[in-house]
């Protein structure tokens, strides 16, 4: 790669694809299924594989870094949940990777020679001191290259220690075997890459397989698997108590709301009993009051009925007189006429006495029907 491709990956890397405005790389969105989203979380098998003896090849799914930055920034506002879809890759690739370790363990039985369980007790102590010794010349050497002399130098001491521990298990799985049979190679798979490790395999065999790339590679594939499962199972427990908490908060508003409308109901209860009472309270009054008028009316016509009879008795006798007041004298005929003046003005008192005490009776009766009936309120 060339160093402007270089710099145009690591721009791609930190800014994402609308660093420069190219809409053609944002037809393709980190969302997408065709994008690897083991690549956005940067643990896809390809990429970690690649130039080792199990190189995979390409992804049949788009790498981009840019996608990958554009993940990153997404990944800080909300979550996505692409771990689930990289666990579930990662674990299908290791279960392939543990079947194959299976497979070459049953062609090392039936092509090795068989050996006792004590025997086969020992090479297994040998084993795992060649690959104690390889882990940790291969730490030596990743610490010298960090520029971390003085660790380099105690871990270098460490294993000084596991070969001295290393020959004393040689010496015992030697006096176990004869001859012949010591010096064929006694192979083991390893656990960790399923590549093949022999028992007399020097310490610079052990520092290339276990500080090698394609080793270092499937550890880092199987820790990051691992971390996958603790982050996915995290936020499904963290998803859990916010569902839990969003329950109870509806759960809280739903009994708000219940108080609230029983509250409304009661407040329409009242309000309907209000509307009721003042209703009564019209009706009540408007009933007074035609009372009132009927009796007022009915006093009025009573009293038009008197004056009409009192008139008409009045005329009567008036017509009765005549002829015999003809042959009075003047004398008796003034008399007469001073008696019927008399007469007029105390039937006119006599008749006002009665309307005044009739208005009183009639007013007396009104408030009387009032207080009847404010008193039945």
């Amino acid at each position: 790669m060339s160093a402007q491709a270089q710099m145009r990956a690591l721009l791609d890397q930190l800014m994402g694809t609308a660093r420069d405005g190219d809409e053609t790389r944002q037809r393709v969105k980190f969302t997408d299924e065709r994008v690897c989203k083991s690549h956005l979380l940067n643990c896809c098998p390809h990429d970690i594989l690649s130039g080792t003896r199990m190189d995979l090849g390409e992804c049949t799914k788009t790498h981009d870094l840019a996608l990958r930055a554009d993940y990153e920034i997404a990944s800080k506002e909300r979550e996505l949940f692409f771990e689930l879809d990289a666990v579930d890759h990662l674990e299908s690739f290791i279960a392939d990777c543990d079947r194959r370790t299976e497979l070459a363990k049953k062609r090392l039985v039936e092509t090795q020679d068989e050996i006792s369980a004590e025997v086969a007790a020992k090479a297994e102590t040998v084993h795992e001191l060649n690959e104690e010794i390889g882990k940790l010349l291969a730490k030596a050497e990743q610490l010298g290259a960090e520029g971390n002399v003085d660790e380099a130098q105690l871990v270098l001491q460490e294993v000084e220690k596991v070969r001295s521990r290393k020959r004393d298990a040689e010496e015992e799985y030697r006096n176990s075997m004869p001859a012949s049979s010591f010096q064929q190679q006694k192979l083991r798979v390893c656990e960790v890459c399923s590549a093949y490790l022999g028992l007399h395999d020097n310490d610079r065999r052990l520092a290339d397989h276990f500080g090698g790339k394609l080793h270092l590679g499937f550890i880092q594939i199987r820790e990051k698997l691992e971390a996958l499962k603790k982050t996915v199972l995290d936020k499904q427990e963290k998803r859990n108590q916010d569902r839990l908490k969003r329950r109870e908060e509806r759960e809280k508003e739903g009994g708000v709301k219940k108080r609230t409308k029983s509250r409304s109901r009661e407040r329409s209860r009242e309000h309907r009993r209000s509307r009721s009472r003042e209703r009564r309270r019209r009706r009540s009054r408007s009933s007074s009051r035609e009372r009132r008028r009927s009796s007022r009316s009915r006093s009025r016509d009573r009293e038009r009925r008197r004056r009409r009879r009192s008139r008409s008795c009045s005329k009567g006798r008036r017509h009765s007189h005549e002829p015999s007041t003809r042959h009075k004298s003047s004398r008796d005929r003034e008399r007469s006429s001073r008696d019927r003046s008399r007469e007029r003005s105390r039937k006119r008192g006599s008749s006002e006495r009665r309307q005044d005490s009739r208005d009183q009776n009639g007013r007396t009766d009104s408030r009387r029907a009032e207080d009847r009936h404010t008193g039945d309120l």
